[in-house]
């Protein structure tokens, strides 16, 4: 009987796909296993865009809250009867529960109290001060499995795959459709819900009017609570330049289907922008230098994925005063705009080849 691997990433969006090299090396380790993802609801779209991933059990946060009754979620969790889970996100809860579930194998890192009273395989694993990419620290979790390899990341971004679990409506087919020979579709997502610092509403404005400019067809995306925010008074400047505001347009299975479906994507460390690498689209990041938030660690892993950091070993003032710091917003608008020039270049020799 094939076993089943549970592994727990119940945090950000950019977060868990970047854990699914994990779920990849599991499929490639134990041929036939299956693997269940562990997440909050509103991360099940990337499991189910996810061929390594079989099943998606969701954590609900009233659970830990106390809001829900918790039998309900331990009782899903033996009914897999799994092999092993790997808490490569660690939650008080979920490990007390693995254990109550007598899961066999448990993993966790021992910088963790409570993985000591709840887990039997316990890791050293010191993400702070790593120079690993958080991809490749997440795969030391399997060693109590066996899987002791040390892959550079150009193998780990191979396990970093998705492809739309949902078809893209015709509304949406249309408005990507309707551009012109030469021109791009790009996304620009602007705002990052406080994950990661911003490069800047002014600089993508500028980046929008550029690339208007240029002759490409610009989309801004976001939450609504962002969409809101930016109609506030950004969207009164820049609309013009914009083929569409689809702030709030989408759900996370649509936005999935309409980020593969463009050419591709600007934006800071976001789940967005981590999405568009592993859907093999133009994917460029916008970081800021300072650990451990640099694309060292953060950076987006994909076929076409890429980034700009402003040239400077780590700036103290981003710690200091965060709100502040000019390191991220110093990348200037001609040099996005020159690396995405190159997107088209791309896309031009492979419709010639």
């Amino acid at each position: 009987m094939s076993p089943t691997f549970l592994v727990s990433r119940t945090d950000a969006i950019g977060d868990v796909v970047l854990t699914l090299p994990v779920c990849g090396v599991l499929k490639q380790q134990f041929p036939g296993c299956q693997v269940v993802l562990i997440g909050r609801g509103y991360t099940a779209a990337v499991a189910a865009a996810c061929p390594w991933v079989d099943a998606f059990l969701e954590l609900d946060a009233r659970v830990e809250k106390g809001e829900l009754p918790v039998e309900p979620f331990l009782a899903q969790l033996r009914s897999y009867v799994a092999a092993a889970i790997i808490h490569v996100f660690p939650n008080k809860l979920l490990a007390r529960l693995a254990k109550e579930a007598k899961i066999p194998v448990r993993i966790g890192t021992r910088n963790r109290l409570f993985h000591w009273l709840t887990c039997n395989r316990l890791v050293a694993l010191s993400r702070r001060r790593s120079p690993l990419h958080e991809a490749q620290l997440n795969l030391q979790l399997l060693a109590p499995l066996g899987y002791i390899a040390a892959p550079p990341l150009v193998e780990v971004a191979d396990f970093v795959r998705l492809a739309p679990a949902v078809p893209l409506a015709a509304q949406w087919q249309a408005l990507l459709a309707a551009r012109q020979p030469g021109q791009l579709n790009i996304i620009l997502h602007p705002r990052s819900r406080g994950s990661a610092r911003e490069w800047g509403l002014p600089n993508f404005g500028e980046l929008a009017r550029l690339l208007h400019a240029a002759g490409h067809r610009v989309f801004v995306t976001g939450t609504a609570a962002e969409g809101e925010e930016l109609a506030a008074n950004w969207l009164r400047d820049y609309q013009p330049y914009l083929a569409a505001d689809l702030t709030g347009a989408f759900a996370l299975p649509e936005f999935i289907a309409f980020i593969a479906a463009a050419d591709g994507l600007v934006a800071g460390s976001t789940g967005p922008l981590h999405l568009a690498a592993a859907l093999g689209r133009h994917a460029l990041g916008l970081y800021p230098p300072i650990r451990p938030m640099h694309p060292g660690r953060w950076g987006p892993l994909g076929p076409r994925a890429e980034y700009l950091v402003f040239d400077r070993l780590d700036c103290q003032d981003c710690r200091a005063a965060p709100a502040a710091c000019t390191c991220i917003k110093a990348i200037g608008t001609a040099m996005v705009l020159a690396r995405l020039a190159t997107w088209k270049q791309i896309n031009a020799t492979r419709q010639v080849v």
